[in-house]
């Protein structure tokens, strides 16, 4: 068999690009425990350790919700216009 390769070099993003890349279009919702609140949600209260919680964060990475059900944050996203991603 003859292929013919053509090797085609597509420009990088850069930093800035990916960095809103998805921004107001897509979000993930993140697992976590209470213990790990307060770095993404500096303004919540103390919450009893060991909870399992979920956030809802942008393309970015910003926070948007904090709940303890799943189902909950994905349809916040939806409600807003935001398609839900997985994390791998």
């Amino acid at each position: 068999m003859n292929f013919d390769i053509k090797n085609h070099t597509v420009p990088a993003l850069d930093v800035a690009e990916l960095a809103t890349l998805g921004l107001g279009q897509m979000a993930y919702v993140k697992p976590l425990e209470s213990d790990e609140v307060a770095r993404l949600f500096p303004q919540a209260p103390k919450l009893q350790p060991g909870m399992r919680l979920f956030a809802l964060l942008s393309a970015s990475g910003e926070p948007i919700l904090l709940t303890d059900n799943h189902e909950t944050a994905v349809a916040n996203a939806w409600a807003h216009d935001l398609t839900t991603v997985s994390l791998h």
